[in-house]
């Protein structure tokens, strides 16, 4: 398959003008395959030659303004339309398309609890080829008229309103959209429906998930509302379509994705059991990002995919700030803080990181691995920085000066900037070419000089080249009849690079950069101001003053200069203390899956299991009352997977209960068995009993995760071929398989896997496609061996075996993260 350069979309956006598509799609002619006919309407601005992407089950016949073009020219995915003449055209093409497993065109899923079957579209960069014929770039946009016959019983969801006729289901005619926006939801869903200004609104599950939707409907139609109208307030431009359904669908590969009138996300987000309330404000922010893609993305579309920060750095903005703005999830830059924040920092730190906005993406495979902390957690947190030094007045002034000039259309970067500059007399130009065609991560270092009569004076050194506007805040201790409190004092507002060291009066116990956590950099600390946060971190006020020491903590521990067993003792010390869940959540994972497993030996290792269960149990003695179950739900859940010893976790299963509650649901209860398995304390009988209590998609999953993570040579075998020597598995349980099968305490047991996971992973994602081939690179990776062997194989396959891109990146990346954790391992207590 060929995959479309940058350089072919500009030569035919200059040809074509795309009117209107025209698709039939028959979803009736069994498991396999379905009929896909589509109707082009297009002109050429002058004779020229070009072509139309698909990538069918077979191509039936071809028809350009009624002459029959031979279906055998299917070159790959492209189909060549020669000597085309100036003016209008008609192209006709009848295929039969594959249904896809892996989450890629159109998914195809039989929901094993009741045996129902559901189709959805995920047609993101070349996928609509999967589904219909297209002229297949965002900036060739159109007006698509849909039209879908289903199985009887069945509802078909779009982009535009639908309506039934004698088995056939037709779409209100679209604005005009670019085709990876085009979608469709089919099935037997229960839905819950109502209006908002006018418009319908709809809500959209499996049938088997209808209770958990019908419990949680009101509070995601209170978050879709007000975000709605929090967006209103914003944007200039009302909300440019004609409904807005969101169809929460299964085994899908991203959080979300935009699709115009028809937002589709992973049904995780229909809880089947407890969560925390951090959990809920997750899945209220996607709401809120996806919404904003109406605008960001949808109403105005990036010309090309160099521009993807346009749509995802905005959206994933624009989320937390409504959120934070318009509903009752008022701390949301604190989980933005500790959870993506970190995504951004590790990806910009390795050898495959790019500007927010890259000057050159050449291809569509390229584009692909774009999609990644940078674009979404560095990208927003520039715009944060931005709206910090600009003011949200001219930058939503900007922002609707760009909505007015591009709505259905396309724009660039540099339409963008013009617009922004024509709102301020700020030099817009300039702070985009240093935050957003730069790579790395800025490091902002105090330096305290004592001054006159006790007092002191900060310059801040910065290892980097941005532009920050930061606060400083001067923390001092309580001396209070409480005490073991620290006070602020005062927030500096400074922008660096720093002329002049600025007065601060008496040295603080405590000086924190970027408190506030409006920039994007790590931050450093004086010796003085590091013991403080050692001993008395859990007396900052503010969560988010005390999200931004942990991040700097963690990136201290990354670079070698805090010792992985001081940032645990600092846990130890202070996490019983928190109360701010998305903190806890963050830190315990970040202490179990980095450290525990990668950053110290094997040797260290119990050690650090140890420190972390009483951790967890010290919280799960904190919450006996009752007072905050969301914290007792992640101390339970954190409990379960450092567990080095299978006898409380057993005893909870076996009771279903863990003394004091909570009551073990089915997510709880898969993921005990899973520990169990790790640990040699469980069998296939215990397994296939759990999947008797839950037949469910999702007890599926974590049966297949349990028995890859049995310590049996015959067990790991079948995972192994299961993975790596059929593509029977779908994507989810694909991840579900890898997932359970490297254990670090099964490292002798697998290690003659190492060897073979790079042989295997470049055949599998070669024949599978990219997003199984992004799951072999982040899911199958084997993490935990953390060795030189492994890292010198891998840098082999690099370069000699030729993996395709999507797993290329994920190598390189694993590879980046493999040394460092070697190199944190040998620094050792440094």
């Amino acid at each position: 398959m060929s995959v479309l350069t940058r350089d072919e979309a500009q030569t035919r956006a200059e040809l074509l003008d795309v009117h209107r598509y025209t698709i039939e799609l028959d979803l009736t002619g069994g498991d396999e395959t379905f009929d896909s006919r589509t109707l082009i309407r297009f002109a050429a601005r002058v004779d020229g030659d070009t072509f139309v992407e698909l990538k069918p089950a077979e191509l039936r016949s071809v028809t350009l303004d009624g002459h029959p073009l031979d279906p055998e020219a299917l070159d790959g995915n492209r189909l060549a339309l020669p000597r085309l003449t100036a003016g209008e055209h008609e192209l006709r093409v009848d295929a039969r398309m594959r249904y896809s497993r892996t989450g890629e065109g159109m998914h195809r899923f039989t929901d094993p609890t009741d045996g129902e079957t559901y189709v959805y579209t995920q047609l993101f960069m070349e996928d609509v080829q999967r589904v219909f014929a297209a002229f297949d770039q965002p900036d060739l946009k159109a007006v698509f008229e849909l039209s879908v016959r289903a199985p009887e019983g069945w509802t078909v969801l779009a982009n535009g309103i639908t309506e039934q006729t004698d088995g056939v289901w037709k779409a209100a005619p679209t604005p005009r959209i670019s085709t990876y926006l085009v979608a469709l939801a089919a099935g037997p869903w229960h839905s819950v429906r109502t209006e908002h200004r006018g418009l319908p609104f709809g809500l959209h599950c499996r049938r088997s998930l209808a209770p958990y939707l019908d419990a949680d409907c009101d509070e995601l139609l209170d978050i879709t509302r007000a975000c709605f109208d929090r967006y209103h307030e914003k944007f200039d431009e009302p909300y440019p379509f004609d409904s807005y359904d969101q169809a929460f669908v299964p085994e899908f590969n991203a959080g979300a994705m935009e699709n115009p009138g028809l937002v589709t996300f992973r049904d995780e987000f229909v809880y089947r059991s407890a969560v925390t309330d951090t959990e809920r404000q997750t899945r209220a922010m996607v709401i809120a990002h996806e919404m904003a893609h109406m605008w960001f993305g949808d109403l105005v579309t990036l010309k090309w995919w160099d521009d993807i920060w346009l749509n995802e750095s905005f959206a994933e903005y624009m989320g937390y700030q409504t959120l934070t703005e318009a509903t009752r999830f008022t701390d949301t830059w604190t989980d933005f803080g500790v959870t993506r924040k970190s995504w951004g920092y590790d990806a910009d730190q390795r050898p495959s990181t790019h500007p927010v906005a890259p000057e050159a993406v050449d291809d569509t495979a390229s584009a692909l691995l774009n999609f990644d902390g940078i674009s979404y957690a560095k990208g927003a947190s520039a715009l944060r920085q931005l709206v910090a030094w600009l003011g949200e007045k001219d930058f939503l002034a900007g922002i609707n000066a760009h909505f007015a000039r591009h709505k259905f259309a396309n724009a660039t970067l540099a339409d963008f900037i013009d617009n922004l500059a024509g709102a301020t007399d700020r030099d817009v130009h300039a702070w985009a070419d240093a935050w957003l065609r730069t790579t790395g991560v800025d490091t902002l270092t105090p330096r305290i000089a004592p001054g006159e009569h006790g007092t002191c004076a900060l310059t801040v050194d910065r290892a980097g080249s941005r532009p920050h506007r930061i606060a400083a805040g001067l923390y001092d201790r309580d001396l209070g009849d409480d005490g073991g409190q620290l006070v602020l004092r005062e927030r500096l507002h400074l922008d660096l690079p720093q002329t002049d060291a600025h007065p601060i009066g008496k040295r603080p116990a405590l000086l924190l950069l970027n408190d506030g956590d409006l920039s994007y950099a790590k931050v450093r600390f004086d010796p003085e101001s590091f013991e403080t946060v050692r001993k008395e971190l859990s007396g900052l006020p503010e969560p988010l003053t005390r999200a931004v020491v942990w991040n700097a903590l963690r990136d201290a521990v990354r670079d070698g200069e805090l010792a992985p067993t001081a940032y645990l003792e600092t846990a130890r010390t202070h996490l019983p203390l928190e109360t701010d869940l998305a903190i806890v959540h963050g830190v315990l994972a970040f202490a179990s899956t980095h450290i525990s497993d990668r950053y110290l030996t094997p040797e260290q290792r119990p050690a650090a299991l140890a420190t972390l269960s009483e951790l967890c149990r010290d919280l799960i003695r904190r919450t006996e009352d009752g007072d905050n179950p969301g914290l007792r739900l992640i101390a339970v859940r954190h409990r379960i997977d450092v567990a080095a010893h299978p006898d409380t976790i057993a005893a909870w299963l076996a009771d279903g209960t863990v003394p004091g509650g909570p009551e073990l649901d089915p997510e709880l209860r898969w993921r005990v068995l899973a520990r169990l398995a790790a640990l040699d304390a469980t069998d296939e009988a215990a397994i296939t009993a759990e999947l008797e209590r839950d037949p469910s998609a999702t007890g599926q999953e974590g049966a297949a995760r349990c028995r890859a993570a049995l310590p049996d040579p015959q067990a790991k075998a079948r995972a192994w071929d299961a993975m790596f020597g059929s593509d029977d598995l779908s994507n989810y349980l694909f991840t579900a398989t890898a997932r359970g099968f490297w254990q670090p305490e099964q490292a002798d047991l697998v290690r003659p896997y190492v060897e073979r996971y790079y042989t295997d992973a470049v055949a599998v994602a070669e024949r599978r496609g990219p997003a199984i081939a992004v799951a072999v690179g982040r899911d199958a990776f084997p993490a935990h061996a953390v060795d030189t062997d492994t890292l010198r194989l891998g840098e082999a396959c690099l370069r000699d075996a030729d993996p395709t891109p999507a797993l290329r990146r994920k190598l390189v990346d694993q590879l980046d993260d493999l040394a460092r954790a070697l190199r944190v391992q040998g620094n050792g207590e440094n």
